[in-house]
């Protein structure tokens, strides 16, 4: 396969940053300078006496694009660490939603239902509406977002993809 043909797949970056001004905005115009999609950004403060801070990034493209990305990231004077935790077999990814569900009677009971069935929280509640909060892997927070649009969706916030390893190493 020649690679007009390969597939665009999707890759979570992990990239540990010293935490100062314009850190970000120079990992974002990377990829804007190229044309490259961010489809998920996370970044906070890890560790405060290391002054690092760990941005996690979730793009797609072909694995040569993929390099790319790698390669240019690792290129960063502030970057001391990338990690590309979509080809680790011990990369966990998670994310946060709150879903706000409007509705009454059937749609109502539907949607406790559901949540239910995807260990959501209720975190909030009134006679017309949910909220509901529910973590998982992407794929399953996309799921319960297409169950609850037909049952009175209409508000929606999430966090972005967090990753890390799984097990004691570093």
């Amino acid at each position: 396969m020649d690679h007009a043909e390969e597939a665009a797949h999707r890759a979570t970056f992990a990239v540990v940053v010293d935490n100062e001004p314009g850190v970000l905005h120079r990992v974002v115009g990377l990829f804007a300078a190229r044309g490259y999609n961010i489809e998920s950004l996370t970044v906070a403060e890890t560790d405060r006496r290391a002054h690092t801070s760990r941005i996690t990034i979730v793009t797609s493209g072909t694995n040569e694009i993929l390099d790319q990305i790698r390669a240019q990231l690792q290129k960063m004077v502030s970057a001391r660490e990338v990690h590309d935790v979509t080809r680790d077999p011990l990369g966990i990814e998670r994310e946060l939603a709150l879903v706000k569900v409007k509705g009454s009677g059937a749609e109502r009971v539907e949607a406790l239902r559901v949540s239910d069935i995807f260990r959501a929280k209720v975190v909030d509640t009134t006679h017309e509406s949910f909220v509901f909060e529910v973590t998982g892997a992407p794929s399953k927070i996309d799921k319960f977002i297409d169950l609850m649009r037909p049952l009175g969706l209409v508000e929606l916030s999430r966090t972005g993809v967090l990753s890390i390893t799984r097990g004691a190493a570093e």
